[in-house]
């Protein structure tokens, strides 16, 4: 398969570090110098080209461009018919990139995250699953939905990621002057979080964790009544 990637930011460059290992030749975009020079000079199957030499040389191309500078950027390319198009950028539905890029077809929407670099990652995708699938499948866990709505949903949704790394970064702040070696309770706590909540449902995490007087009951108790559940939905409706 020959994998060409146009817009070669930070999740374009942990796309193409996450798959590299597994053998396809990539022809990145040189508009990002310090992302293609350091995958090309890591990876012997990653070379660097204009933006017209990753179209020439790719069958399938990964689109990592901000949306609202797309249109202008992929109106100077010459695109051909038989390739697919897959696009990581959540501002245009799939049916607009599709426009941008005839006679190729936009065959996938896909949202990657950082974690795709080192693997084990989720990743959301609308469109073709068996393409996305045989990509980045192997390392990673592919999440499809099926229309733009339930894609936009999934978007809002993820945006929990970021308070969750608050409250732990918080609760590790709390602990300085407490306890000696505070990196490490960072380190305890992120993966304390991690791996409970990726070994059980939340609902059956919430029963293990509800002992009657427990530290866990107790401090989820004392933030439901400060509003947390409330805010986080009030927040999630904003953000739809």
């Amino acid at each position: 398969m020959q994998i060409g990637v146009i817009g070669c930011g930070v999740i374009a460059a942990s796309v193409v570090n996450g798959i590299a290992a597994d053998g396809p030749h990539i022809v990145v975009s040189e508009r990002s110098t310090r992302y293609s020079k350091e995958l090309s000079g890591r990876f012997s199957n990653v070379s660097v080209a204009d933006n017209q030499g990753v179209v020439d040389a790719s069958d399938v191309i990964f689109l990592g461009l901000m949306a609202d500078a797309s249109k202008d950027i992929l109106a100077r390319l010459r695109f051909r018919d038989g390739q697919r198009v897959i696009t990581f950028m959540a501002g245009a539905s799939l049916e607009e990139v599709n426009e941008m890029v005839r006679p190729a077809h936009a065959v996938a929407l896909v949202i990657p995250f950082p974690g795709i670099a080192v693997g084990r990652s989720p990743v959301l995708m609308q469109g073709e699953d068996a393409l996305v699938r045989d990509i980045f499948g192997r390392s990673n866990t592919v999440y499809p939905v099926n229309n733009a709505a339930e894609m936009a949903a999934y978007l809002s949704a993820q945006a929990v990621l970021s308070p969750v790394a608050r409250l732990v970064g918080d609760a590790a702040d709390w602990m300085q002057g407490k306890v000696q070696d505070t990196k490490q309770g960072e380190g305890f706590l992120r993966h304390l979080v991690s791996s409970s909540l990726e070994n059980a449902d939340c609902a059956a995490l919430i029963d293990a964790l509800n002992t009657e007087g427990g530290f866990n009951q107790r401090l989820r108790q004392h933030m439901e009544k400060a509003g947390i559940r409330t805010d986080l939905k009030t927040g999630l409706d904003g953000l739809t």
